[in-house]
């Protein structure tokens, strides 16, 4: 007689904002990752990784109250637990002292603030490695997804923003995008325009994260937040204007038209006090350093951007495309963040990055249909079927086609040459080659080989396969 207890159902799918990838999504991943790394490689980056798991004092306050709150938290294990949960009362910080990393940044800075590694003094780094973040998903947002991120460190040059806006550029034309943009400001733009607009600096935060919400919410939303969060509507009329860089006759640009980052900077220039006219001075040069390198012909000012206020210092970057809520990366200039790992307060590194979003990428390639077929194909190029062979023939044959640089499956059940011929042709498999082997062909050192798309078919030595395939009119 059962217990009575009610089995408990499993469910199949993964969790909530998380996927799993079968052979196909792994080839277009494959692809876009081989090319990113090829370009940062070719403008010196050297690769890094860290660990998934960061004790929780290395990711705390680094990316404001709300980045804190969506961090996953990981819990303490056996005994730590127990005693964790006989305190009264029981505080989150007790449960946990390590979670799961929340971007690639903080980490590098970390590594970076280690002295008893060797690292160069200008460390240029990418790292392609999942975070995860408790976040909502969405369209092209995930709880687990992949940063394809480029750092430098040790130096204030121009040259370093660069060199990252230059290489995720080159990243995204060498994937096919032609429609993208490069949004480009200043932290200390900012300010000045706050300052400029009479806001409380202790609003400065609160505001700009209205403001950062422009593209979505409109001026009129934009207005309504401002006002919610304490700033008069004197202020907030005054903000705007000058995040919209109104023209003499009060044209509207700088948003949805866009404008280039030196005809934004002159915009601005009489509007903003010294530091800010000094911020401006630094994206004009920078933009000339742009028209040099691939990023050129893609950058706008966007004095609307205000992301990372938490950390970035200088520039700020976000690439966007029409099709797409939300951006394809950013970065910025943050040479605050690595001193906050010298237990002295001494050692500021000024560094500056770029990251690319790897599933915003996907997203966008499949919905377009960039990727081609050949490029992204996984899979056998050749099943091995056979009629009358014993096993070790086969299993030798099979080895002998891959010595010839052929990826090959073999039929592993006796079957009718129908039913193989069917398998190859199958969903998941997708094998374009057909080897089939029986008793002559085995006794003639031979193969016939059979193009299942053209229907092309050839009886040849087996050492001789893979020429023979490769001369074929229909590529494999």
């Amino acid at each position: 007689m059962g217990s009575g207890k009610k089995k408990q159902k499993v469910s199949t799918k993964p969790p909530s904002g998380t996927r799993d990838f079968l052979p196909a999504d792994i080839g277009r991943r494959a692809y876009v990752i081989d090319r990113v790394r090829q370009v940062y490689e070719r403008y010196g980056f050297v690769p890094l990784e860290t660990p998934t798991i960061e004790n929780l004092s290395t990711l705390l306050g680094k990316y404001g109250d709300e980045g804190d709150q969506l961090l996953y938290r990981l819990l303490h294990r056996r005994d730590n637990l127990s005693r964790a949960l006989e305190l009264d009362p029981v505080t989150e910080a007790d449960l946990a002292d390590q979670g799961l990393r929340y971007d690639l940044t903080v980490p590098l800075a970390r590594v970076v603030g280690n002295t008893s590694y060797n690292l160069p003094k200008f460390f240029k780094r990418y790292q392609i490695q999942p975070v995860w973040r408790a976040d909502r998903p969405g369209r092209g947002r995930f709880r687990e997804f992949y940063q394809c991120d480029v750092d430098i460190t040790g130096t204030t040059s121009l040259v370093a923003e660069a060199e990252v806006c230059a290489a995720v550029a080159e990243v995204l034309v060498t994937l096919g995008f032609e429609d993208f943009t490069i949004n480009i400001n200043h932290r200390e733009v900012l300010r000045a325009m706050i300052r400029a607009a009479g806001i409380d600096l202790d609003l400065e935060g609160s505001a700009l994260v209205a403001v950062d919400k422009l593209d979505k919410i409109g001026e009129d939303g934009v207005k309504k937040e401002l006002a919610e969060r304490g700033v008069s509507e004197e202020s907030a009329t005054t903000l705007l204007s000058l995040v919209l860089v109104g023209s003499a006759e009060g044209a509207r640009v700088g948003l949805a038209e866009g404008v280039g980052l030196a005809e934004g900077v002159e915009l601005l220039r009489t509007k903003l006090d010294g530091e800010g006219t000094a911020a401006l001075d630094e994206l004009r040069q920078l933009g000339e350093l742009l028209q040099r390198t691939p990023a050129g012909t893609y950058v706008r000012f966007a004095p609307e951007l205000a992301r990372g206020l938490s950390y970035y210092t200088g520039a700020i970057f976000e690439i966007t495309v029409a099709d797409l809520q939300g951006s394809l990366g950013g970065g910025g200039r943050y040479d605050g963040l690595i001193g906050m790992f010298d237990a002295k307060g001494k050692k500021q590194v000024p560094s500056v990055g770029f990251s690319l979003g790897l599933e915003r990428i996907l997203v966008v390639m499949e919905e377009r249909a960039m990727f081609r077929a050949e490029e992204i194909r996984v899979g056998p190029d050749v099943l091995l079927c056979w009629m009358d062979v014993d096993l070790a023939s086969i299993v030798g044959v099979a080895h002998g086609l891959r010595a010839q640089g052929l990826r090959v499956e073999v039929f592993p059940e006796k079957a009718k040459l129908g039913k193989q011929l069917g398998y190859a042709d199958s969903d998941g498999v997708n094998a374009p080659i057909a080897a089939i082997l029986g008793e002559d062909e085995l006794a003639a050192g031979e193969i016939t080989l059979k193009h299942l798309r053209s229907g092309e078919q050839s009886r040849v030595k087996i050492g001789e396969a893979s020429a023979v395939i490769a001369a074929w009119k229909t590529p494999v």
